[in-house]
């Protein structure tokens, strides 16, 4: 990933973003096009690196994340006033002028004003093969990749009411159905007539392990040494904030764990915000870049209206 150069001088700025994905880039994109002395500190680990392609976004339907990423910093470049560094964030303090960042590197900076775009970090199943699978052939998204899949043998790994409400929106992808929920169901006794009316297999055997190859999956193996062939499995695992420095300033999380921000993009800490996969559970790349154009002409108005005050 190529970033400018930053000189050793330069520390003072309007805005500082953590997180150089796709909703940090667009919202540094929107801050430098409105003349916002701008850092972004980026630690190069998305989440979603080891998938393969990227669906659902206009204009740029099967890129690889990469090839995404790499376009928006070559157009940022066009900035100047927008500068981008390879480092960790480690530190946050709120001041009474703004923030100040520490970073991994022992670099310090100041700003006005702290963007969080640290998305989240899934926390995987503790079952063999499915973290080598995740975002190849263990998916979590319909609309990000159930269209490469359609049609196709399929296994949702999931229990209770969250299991069948999954089942429900994969049927419309596939017939071939396999409800995975790893002991025994909770599922109510209608909600299994249901699915048995549609042919959706319930198995409550556990998962050894997901078979697979460089990533593709071949099969799922049970304990009682039965293996299903499917193509694709459906999963939501649980996560944690990427960062905990919001959470160290005070920023506030909902219930379900994400940044609790207003339509605004705005945390609970004045001069703090939030954009991207940390504050929605629709975790798409257009959603993150249209989070993070909002954001950036949210603190730019923010920055204008404090100028006047």
């Amino acid at each position: 990933m190529k970033m400018k150069v930053m000189n050793s001088f330069e520390t003072d700025f309007e805005v500082i973003i953590i997180g150089g994905s796709y909703a940090g880039l667009s919202a540094a994109t929107s801050l430098g096009r409105a003349l916002r002395k701008v850092l972004v500190i980026d630690s190069g680990r998305p989440c979603n690196q080891q998938t393969p392609h990227s669906h659902n976004f206009l204009t740029r339907d099967g890129e690889t994340p990469a090839a995404i990423t790499q376009i928006a910093l070559e157009q940022l470049m066009m900035y100047d006033t927008v500068k981008l560094i390879a480092d960790t964030a480690i530190e946050a303090i709120a001041k009474e002028d703004g923030f100040r960042i520490q970073t991994l590197s022992g670099k310090k900076y100041i700003a006005k004003k702290l963007l969080f775009a640290t998305g989240i970090k899934d926390v995987m199943p503790d079952i063999s093969g499915f973290a080598e699978c995740w975002g190849i052939s263990v998916i979590h998204c319909p609309y990000c990749h159930g269209y490469e899949v359609r049609q196709q043998p399929t296994g949702i790994l999931g229990n209770g009411d969250v299991g069948y409400e999954y089942v429900k929106l994969i049927n419309n992808w596939t017939k071939d159905l396999t409800l995975f929920t790893n002991g025994v169901s909770t599922l109510s006794v209608e909600q299994v007539k249901n699915l048995q009316s549609r042919n959706v297999n319930i198995e409550e055997n556990r998962i050894r392990e997901i078979v697979h190859e460089n990533g593709q999956l071949k099969g799922i193996s049970l304990e009682n040494d039965e293996i299903y062939l499917i193509n694709a499995l459906y999963h939501r695992p649980a996560f944690v904030q990427h960062s905990d420095l919001p959470e160290k300033l005070g920023c506030e999380l909902t219930d379900a764990g994400y940044i609790n921000v207003d339509g605004f993009g705005r945390a609970s800490i004045p001069g703090v915000y939030a954009a991207g996969d940390n504050t929605t559970p629709m975790r798409a790349v257009s959603m993150s870049v249209a989070l993070g154009t909002a954001a950036g002409a949210f603190i730019n108005k923010d920055l204008i209206d404090n100028s006047y005050i």
